[in-house]
């Protein structure tokens, strides 16, 4: 059963509609999929629209990707070896990160985000690596879209019930996941097309 503090935050930020949406997705204090299941619950009460928990849940998503980003330009791997814990992000979910862009490169900030244990962490060595601000940010947000729908749909489908929404999601998750892998593999299939194309051209 979901904690209840975590269910009288969500509730505490409720109360401030769609902004408050967004308030708990840039903090992450709370899973994201949780707190856009709960905004799923304000659209069937009829206390935001789906139009503002969209905007919401991206904007939010997006601007706390943006600030494990920016830490990982300006604190590099020190800081989070040093207080990682401290945002949720363990030693062992950073390697997988940093081993995943080293080998995928940037297209991985687009399906990573669809990938449990590396979706929070990926931004960290987008930023150590530092990638380009507006191409992190397009990739980021291009992510965040689907995956905020997809868990205001199943938060509206839930109502009360949104906070059994880990439960019913990996459903929906296991076909997402696999839809991220295969757009990675079309992806480095073109790259080595293309590189042999070019070798051929030359």
């Amino acid at each position: 059963m979901f904690r209840e503090w975590a269910i009288e935050l969500l509730q505490t930020l409720g109360e401030y509609g769609f902004i408050g949406i967004a308030a708990g997705l840039m903090v992450e204090i709370i899973p994201s999929e949780i707190v856009l299941g709960y905004g799923g619950y304000l659209i069937a009460s009829g206390k935001i629209t789906f139009f503002q928990a969209l905007i919401a849940g991206v904007f939010g998503g997006t601007m706390a990707q943006l600030f494990l980003y920016w830490l990982g330009i300006y604190g590099g791997r020190p800081f989070f070896d040093r207080y990682g814990k401290f945002l949720f992000i363990q030693s062992k979910h950073l390697n997988a990160a940093e081993n995943w862009f080293a080998k995928h490169g940037t297209i991985v900030i687009f399906t990573a985000r669809f990938i449990p244990v590396i979706r929070h962490a990926i931004s960290v060595p987008a930023g150590i690596a530092k990638m380009p601000f507006h191409h992190f940010t397009i990739l980021t947000v291009a992510a965040m879209i689907p995956w905020t729908v997809l868990f205001l749909l199943i938060g509206i489908e839930l109502g009360n019930h949104w906070d059994q929404i880990g439960r019913h999601a990996t459903a929906y998750l296991k076909p997402i996941i696999g839809a991220a892998l295969a757009v990675l593999l079309l992806y480095f299939l073109f790259k080595i097309w293309s590189h042999h194309r070019m070798s051929k051209n030359n």
